[in-house]
């Protein structure tokens, strides 16, 4: 479902600020694999999610979603390919409008426009059924602004937005847990779960929280100097402990992981 070949991007080349921040990467998700990646700050990862929706082009190599080559293709046309989670809750919605209101624009997000504007009972009738499956007592609150729910709340909505209206190619997750509180943080990945599940959806969860990282997906990547070092499934990714994931990333890095974020999470 996605195929990233041999991608390089270096921001400011040639001047002292240059960094390589993909430098060689190497990256294949079957349909239905749920990935979680892990790194230290300047491992790549959010270059690697932003070279895939095309927000950075490549200086060389090729992505590949569903068969097709998009790595030439613009940012806007790529959206039919992808739903995406963002860190902020503040971003994926539409504050001023109303629950239902924001899965509608979703719902029609890449259909043709008319005149026409307006909820049908069919659709309201369909949006109360999915905001059920959060479990948060949404689907009674449908004509509350967006802006009014709490951040873990909105993060949730984003979530059926991205992921269960219209079913993407790729569901990209973007640290979507790092500015909730641990138990609301929960939440949001336990509903992440069932979403992925349910939809069958091939996804890839950036997160700086080793133990998420470990206990949720079916694969774990983690990624040094612009490459993924490590890459874990099945009883091997069952076993693993924080520890042990450590120790790897030592052997195979040559050099002591310390980033604290992820260390303190």
């Amino acid at each position: 479902m996605l195929v990233i070949e041999n991608a390089y991007k270096t921001f400011n080349p040639g001047t002292v600020n240059a960094k390589t921040a993909l430098n060689g990467l190497n990256l294949t998700l079957r349909e239905g694999d749920f990935v979680t990646v892990i790194g230290g700050n300047g491992a790549g990862k959010s270059t690697m999610l932003n070279a895939i929706c095309g927000t950075w082009p490549l200086d060389s190599g090729r992505i590949l979603i569903d068969g097709d080559d998009v790595t030439n293709m613009p940012e806007y046309q790529r959206a039919k390919y992808l739903g995406r989670v963002f860190q902020d809750p503040m971003m994926g919605t539409a504050a001023d409008m109303e629950i239902a209101e924001n899965l509608a624009l979703a719902k029609r997000r890449g259909k043709h426009r008319t005149l026409k504007w307006g909820i049908s009972k069919e659709e309201r009738i369909e949006y109360k059924n999915l905001l059920k499956i959060l479990d948060l007592g949404l689907e009674d609150r449908m004509s509350s602004k967006v802006g009014l729910l709490s951040g873990g709340q909105r993060q949730a909505v984003t979530l059926l937005m991205a992921a269960s209206l219209q079913s993407p190619k790729l569901l990209l997750l973007d640290e979507h847990t790092a500015a909730l509180d641990p138990k609301t943080a929960a939440k949001v990945l336990d509903i992440t779960d069932k979403i992925v599940e349910s939809n069958h959806l091939t996804t890839l969860m950036i997160t700086h929280n080793m133990r998420d990282a470990i206990a949720h997906g079916n694969r774990l990547i983690m990624m040094h100097d612009g490459h993924v070092v490590i890459d874990v499934s099945g009883e091997e990714k069952k076993n693993l402990t924080v520890e042990s994931l450590i120790e790897m990333f030592n052997t195979v890095s040559g050099r002591e992981f310390s980033n604290d974020r992820t260390l303190l999470s």
